[in-house]
C-alpha cells in the first residue's frame, strides 16, 4: 500500500480482541459502570447480612451463654441447700470436697458465659442506643457472674475447708490459726463483690427486654445481700484472730441482758461473765449478776470515761447511767454501755478488759440451735425451744423469791455458755455457730466493742459494732425504755409506719410522717407481783400489767418535728439530740391489754431514698414498713 493509500484508508472498527478498549455502544453501560454495580450489590448486601448475622450470633451465644448461667446456678442452688440443711441439723454443709467441687463447677460455667457475651460483636451491639440496652445489661451480668464465681465464691469456699476441714481439726485454736492466713483472701474477695455490686447497679434496668430486666433485678437482689455479708467477715478475718487471743492473752465483760425490761440496748443488764480468750481457747473465769454490780464501786463519773460527748450528758446525765447500773445502757448506742461496764468492772475489780459483748436469750437460743441442749445444775434442760420463755417468763412464776430467781439466771447462763465452750472445740459445729453468731448480730442481738482502738474502728461500721451512726440520709428508730422497773416487755408488741410524701419537698426538706403503735399483752391478772412491779410509784392509779415506757422515735440527722398526735389527740414530745440524730421521746402509760398509737410528723433532710432502720431487739421484734417518696426534685 503506497502512502497515498495509507493516508486515504478508512479507520478499522475495533474488534473483540484484546486491542479493544470497549467503548461502549448506543444504550449499553460500560464496564465500570457494571462494576460499579457489583460493588454496590455488595455493600448492600453486607449492609444487610452484617447486622443480621451480628443479632444471630448474639442470639445464638446469648441462648447458650443462659444456659450456663443456668447451670452455674443449679450448682450454687445444690450447694445452698445443703448449707441449709447442714444449719437446720447443726451439721458440717457436706464434705469440703464437695463444696469445692460445686464451686469450681459454677465458676467453669460462669467463665464460659462470660467467654461467649464478650468479643467484638457484642462489645460493638451494646454500644448501640436503645437496641444495644440488653446487650449491656447480658453482657455484664455475664461478667458478673464470672468475677463472683471465680474471685468470690472460690476463695470463700477454699477458706471455708481450711477453717473447718470436713469437720476435722483442733477446733477454735486451729480455725483461728486458718483465718488468720486467710484474711488477705476474705479481704479481697469482700473487694471484688463491692466492685461488682456496683458495676451490676449501673447496668441498665429498664429496657425493651423483659429478660434482661427480670436477669438484673435478680441479680442486684442477690448481690445486695450478699455484699454486706462479705464485709462482715473480711471484718471478722482482720480482728478475731487478735480479739481471740491470737497475740496474746485478752479478758471480755459478757452481759447477758434481760429483754423482758427494755433499755436502749436490748434489756437490762442481768447476769455477766468475763471470758478468757487464749490463742483460740475460751473459757469463763467468773459469773455474776446485776445485785453484785448495783452495789459495787460503780459510782462512775462521766471523767472516769473516754468522753461520750455533751450530746450524752445532756440527754442521759439525769437517769444517772455512770451510777445507776440498770441505766447504764439506755442509749442505743453499744459503745458507751460496753465503756461503762468496762470502767465499772475496773473499778469494781481493779482488772482491765479488752472490750465488752452483750447477749441476750434469743442469741442463745440461735447457738443452742446448733449445739443441742445444755443441763442446768438442778437437771432443767435449757434448749433452742425453751430458753427464752424460760429466762423471761417462766422462771418469775418458779421463783418468788429475788436471790433463788437471780442464782437461776446466773446458772442458765453458765450452762448455756459451757454448752457453747464444748462446741467451739468440735470443728464440725463451728460453720453452724457462724451463722448463728452471723443471725444474732444481724438482728442486733450480738454487740462487741473492742478497747483496742484500731479494732474498734473496724468493728464500727458493722451490725455487730451495735453503734447509731451519724452520717446524714433518712432515718427511722423506735428505742423503748422501761420506765417502770418492771418485767413487762415480754408482752409489748411494736409496729412503725414510716411514710414520705411523694411530691411535697420544701428546699429539700421533705414531709415525713411516722406512725407508732405499742400494745400491751399482759394479762390483767395471774401475774407474779416481781413481773408487774411499779418501782416508778406513780402519783395515779394503775393495775397489776399496766406498763410506763419511755418512747424515744430516733430520725435523721437535722429533722424537726412539725407536730405530733396521741391516739388522736394533739401531744407534746420532749426534744434532743444524739450522735446529730434528732430525738423525741414521750413517757408514755400504757395499760395492761392496751394499745396505742402515736403519730409524728417530721420534716426530714435528704429524705430521698429508703430510710436507715434501727432496730431495738426485744422479744417480740419490731414490725416495720418504710414506704420512701423518691427522689426530691428542685
Amino acid at each position: 500500500m503506497t502512502e497515498q493509500d495509507t493516508r486515504t484508508a478508512a479507520p478499522r472498527r475495533p474488534g473483540p480482541g484484546r486491542d479493544a478498549v470497549g467503548a461502549p455502544g448506543p444504550g449499553r453501560p460500560g464496564k465500570g459502570a457494571r462494576v460499579c454495580r457489583r460493588v454496590l450489590r455488595t455493600t448492600l448486601l453486607s449492609a444487610v447480612a452484617l447486622p443480621v448475622a451480628a443479632a444471630v450470633w448474639i442470639g445464638v451465644t446469648g441462648v447458650f451463654a443462659r444456659s450456663e448461667l443456668l447451670a452455674a446456678q443449679r450448682d450454687l442452688d445444690a450447694l445452698r441447700q445443703s448449707a441449709a440443711s447442714a444449719q437446720a441439723s447443726g451439721s458440717v454443709p457436706g464434705p469440703a470436697r464437695e463444696r469445692l467441687a460445686a464451686v469450681r463447677s459454677a465458676a467453669v460455667h460462669a467463665a464460659r458465659a462470660h467467654r461467649l457475651t464478650s468479643g467484638p460483636v457484642w462489645y460493638a451491639a451494646a454500644l448501640l442506643p436503645v437496641a444495644g440496652e440488653p446487650v449491656r445489661t447480658v453482657r455484664g451480668a455475664a461478667y458478673a457472674a464470672d468475677r463472683l464465681a471465680g474471685e468470690v465464691l472460690s476463695p470463700l469456699a477454699g477458706a471455708l475447708a481450711a477453717v473447718a476441714p470436713d469437720g476435722r481439726g483442733g477446733g477454735m485454736p486451729e480455725a483461728l490459726m486458718a483465718l488468720r492466713q486467710q484474711a488477705p483472701r476474705l479481704v479481697r474477695a469482700a473487694h471484688v463483690t463491692a466492685e461488682v455490686r456496683a458495676d451490676v447497679h449501673r447496668l441498665p434496668g429498664t429496657t425493651w427486654l423483659p429478660a434482661a430486666d427480670r436477669a438484673r433485678a435478680g441479680l442486684v437482689r442477690r448481690l445486695d445481700r450478699l455484699a454486706p455479708v462479705m464485709t462482715d467477715v473480711s471484718v471478722a478475718a482482720r480482728v478475731l484472730p487478735p480479739m481471740l487471743g491470737a497475740q496474746g492473752e485478752r479478758r471480755y465483760f459478757l452481759a447477758f441482758q434481760n429483754i423482758a425490761e427494755a433499755r436502749g440496748t436490748g434489756g437490762v443488764p442481768g447476769a455477766f461473765a468475763v471470758l478468757r480468750a487464749d490463742r483460740g481457747r475460751l473459757s469463763f473465769e467468773r459469773f455474776g449478776n446485776n445485785t453484785e454490780m448495783a452495789t459495787g464501786k460503780t459510782d462512775l463519773g462521766l471523767k472516769d470515761l473516754e468522753s461520750p460527748g455533751a450530746d450524752f450528758r445532756a440527754r442521759y446525765e439525769g437517769s444517772s447511767p455512770t451510777r445507776v447500773w440498770a441505766n447504764s445502757n439506755m442509749s442505743p448506742h453499744f459503745p458507751y454501755a460496753a465503756r461503762i461496764w468496762a470502767a465499772a468492772w475496773r473499778k469494781h475489780t481493779g482488772q482491765r478488759v479488752d472490750g465488752a459483748i452483750a447477749v441476750d436469750p434469743v442469741t442463745l437460743s440461735r447457738f443452742l440451735q446448733v449445739t443441742g441442749p445444755a443441763r442446768m445444775a438442778d437437771g432443767t434442760e435449757l434448749t433452742a425451744g425453751n430458753v427464752v420463755d424460760l429466762t423471761e417468763r417462766t422462771s418469775y412464776a418458779r421463783y418468788r423469791d429475788v436471790t433463788r430467781r437471780k442464782a437461776f439466771f446466773v446458772e442458765a447462763a453458765r450452762a448455756a455458755a459451757g454448752r457453747l465452750m464444748t462446741a467451739a472445740d468440735d470443728a464440725g459445729m463451728l460453720p453452724g455457730l457462724l451463722v448463728a453468731a452471723h443471725d444474732a448480730q444481724r438482728d442486733g442481738r450480738l454487740k462487741v466493742w473492742s478497747a483496742h482502738a484500731e479494732e474498734q474502728r473496724l468493728l464500727q461500721s458493722r451490725p455487730y459494732a451495735g453503734t447509731l451512726p451519724d452520717a446524714p440520709g433518712p432515718f427511722a428508730g423506735v428505742v423503748v425504755n422501761n420506765a417502770a422497773g418492771s418485767k413487762l416487755d415480754y408482752y409489748l408488741d411494736r409496729s412503725l409506719l414510716w411514710e414520705a410524701e411523694g411530691d411535697g419537698c420544701r428546699g429539700g426538706d421533705r414531709p415525713v410522717t411516722v406512725t407508732l403503735t405499742l400494745a400491751n399483752r399482759a394479762p390483767a391478772s395471774g401475774l407474779p407481783g416481781y413481773v408487774t412491779l411499779r418501782g416508778d410509784s406513780p402519783p395515779y392509779r394503775t393495775r397489776p400489767g399496766d406498763n410506763r415506757l419511755l418512747v424515744s422515735y430516733y430520725a435523721g440527722v437535722g429533722a424537726s418535728l412539725a407536730g405530733a398526735t396521741l391516739d388522736g389527740r394533739p401531744v407534746l414530745l420532749s426534744s434532743a439530740v444524739e450522735r446529730g440524730h434528732s430525738v423525741f421521746t414521750l413517757d408514755l402509760e400504757l395499760p395492761a391489754r392496751s394499745r396505742r398509737t402515736l403519730v409524728l410528723h417530721l420534716l426530714e433532710p435528704h429524705a430521698d431514698r429508703t430510710p436507715t432502720l434501727l432496730r431495738q431487739p426485744l422479744v417480740t421484734p419490731l414490725r416495720a414498713v418504710l414506704k420512701p417518696g423518691g427522689v426530691c426534685r428542685a
